[in-house]
């Protein structure tokens, strides 16, 4: 599966069309011939719960896991993807590098200036490399807490001469990325995929592949995406158009023109994301006739004021005119994407969006009708990284199963259980380093976390402190010192904005809090101990 992935073989190729470059691929399953002594050992990291196959990998070759038992005879273990983007610190303990942010320059960048102390010992190595943008070297910050299982007290460096924020590096070119590799092994069997957009206009509150990736850039279509997907026509007559949100390319209709010519007629066009006031009855047809007979669209709630709280723009009317132009332009399915446990979520917005998934079925018989839906999980660099998992997001997936099956919808739960450890691992510190190991000796079972925090109590925050706990917007976050294409001051008023729906007099009270608390809290939102999502 590791193939399919467009940024793994981004930076795969990158490597390869490099002559003073000699890279190898290695997956959990199979891997080319690998040099006797490789100078450096580079993850692609997409999921959390990934890291027990990087351990397993670096054990497998005989490598240290801990990066500060790594001597010269060690290649430097490096790592990049949306994963360590975000929050690296559970796994640094792990790695020698983190390269934070896209790699169409990162990699280049960290090649080049590898080449320069490519001879000197690795201690040489590891600071030069830490003066280049994007390039994290988390043995160089020294992490310190109020008590083993406290608040971060302070993050501080262990020499002066590096840099005290690490800034996410964006690449900020119009032409984006494209498959270099397409075979009936990967997990999407002979498609070429084909980067439209990259990051989400939309920006919810919660979004980490908007907040994360911002700004939201565009594919040119001249220059990028028609030479991009007549290459892949020579092998292939399967397309995906990937991107968070690929119906709001500007040029999008003209893609689409494109795309039906009477010359393509037997291409089958696949399409990662519609954003739903873009799911015309012309683009369910065009999908429709080019051998697409789903659509997915995201909806997060039926309650307008959940949507507002999450940013999420839409209304009811456009939801339910979505699946009816899905239904005429002849697509046979429709799934829609919803979230529980959402701060400020109520008995009485799960009942809304009971009736709005029971609206749509009456409004289009015939088609089927799928809605998937998941935990809330905060993630870092997002406006709702200070909340926690809401504990009855797991009585209300229960809930909308029992109700929907009673009205003929199908329901496709995310695991609650596992949303849990994903929130545990998106918010987790360095600390959480030997939690994992342990988890990984046990089996890696939900079970497994349960013992590895019992065994380890008293040395790490409890599993509530990290999973289910609201954060005060004053305290030190694990990745404080690294900085995502917002800053905290504008995550905060988003975050304002968003509890101003169900309270008016948040943004005022919280607003008046900040300004009590003298000049330097000035930029803080809040979000006391006691706040609880109901």
């Amino acid at each position: 599966m590791g193939i399919t992935s467009l940024g793994y073989q981004l930076i795969w190729a990158t490597f390869a069309t490099r002559s003073d470059v000699n890279v190898s691929r290695l997956f959990t399953d199979i891997q080319e011939s690998l040099p006797q002594n490789p100078e450096l050992l580079g993850f692609s990291f997409s999921w959390e719960l990934d890291y027990v196959n990087i351990l397993n990998i670096l054990e497998s070759l005989s490598i240290p896991l801990q990066a500060n038992k790594r001597n010269d005879h060690h290649p430097l273990v490096f790592g990049g993807g949306p994963v360590l983007t975000a929050n690296p610190e559970p796994f640094a303990d792990f790695f020698d590098i983190i390269l934070l942010g896209d790699g169409e320059n990162l990699i280049s960048d960290f090649i080049n200036a590898y080449k320069t102390v490519r001879h000197e010992n690795r201690e040489t190595k590891l600071r030069y490399l830490s003066t280049i943008p994007g390039i994290y070297v988390p043995s160089l910050y020294e992490v310190y807490y109020d008590s083993p299982d406290g608040e971060i007290k302070s993050i501080k460096l262990i020499n002066n001469n590096i840099p005290a924020i690490v800034e996410k590096q964006t690449y900020k070119g119009n032409i984006l990325s494209a498959s270099t590799v397409v075979t009936e092994k990967a997990a999407w069997e002979n498609i070429y995929m084909v980067e439209v957009v990259r990051s989400c206009p939309e920006m919810c509150r919660f979004c980490l592949a908007s907040y994360l990736t911002l700004p939201f850039r565009t594919a040119s279509l001249e220059s990028s995406l028609i030479p991009a997907i007549e290459k892949g026509l020579q092998v292939t007559n399967r397309i995906g158009l990937l991107g968070a949100s690929v119906t709001q390319h500007p040029e999008f209709n003209e893609l689409l023109d494109y795309l039906y010519q009477p010359k393509y007629e037997d291409v089958r066009v696949s399409i990662a994301s519609v954003r739903t006031n873009t799911l015309s009855e012309k683009l369910a047809k065009i999908l429709s006739d080019r051998q697409t007979k789903s659509v997915t669209i995201a909806v997060e709630s039926g309650s307008e004021k959940i949507r507002k709280i999450v940013n999420k723009k839409l209304e009811n009317e456009e939801i339910i005119q979505a699946a009816i132009n899905a239904k005429n332009g002849g697509l046979k399915n429709i799934k829609l994407y919803g979230m529980v446990g959402i701060p400020e979520e109520r008995e009485e917005d799960i009942e809304e969006t009971i009736m709005m998934l029971e609206t749509i079925k009456k409004s289009v018989p015939g088609l089927r009708l799928t809605f998937g839906c998941s935990t809330f999980v905060p993630k870092s660099h997002t406006p709702f990284q200070w909340f926690g998992v809401n504990k009855i997001a797991k009585k209300r997936l229960k809930y909308l199963e029992k109700q929907l099956g009673k009205k003929g919808i199908e329901f496709r739960p995310e695991s609650y259980n596992w949303s849990v450890i994903q929130a545990l691992i998106s918010r987790g510190d360095r600390r959480l380093s030997k939690l994992l190991q342990l988890t990984r000796s046990y089996g890696d079972s939900l079970g497994s976390y349960k013992r590895a925090f019992k065994e380890l109590k008293g040395k790490l925050p409890p599993l509530d402190y990290y999973v289910h706990d609201n954060w005060k917007t004053e305290q030190i976050l694990p990745w404080s010192h690294l900085k995502g294409p917002l800053p905290e001051a504008t995550l905060i008023k988003h975050l304002d904005t968003a509890m101003s729906v169900s309270d008016p007099n948040f943004k005022k009270s919280s607003a008046a809090t900040r300004k009590s608390k003298g000049k330097r809290q000035k930029a803080k939102g809040l979000i006391s101990k006691d706040f609880r999502i109901l």
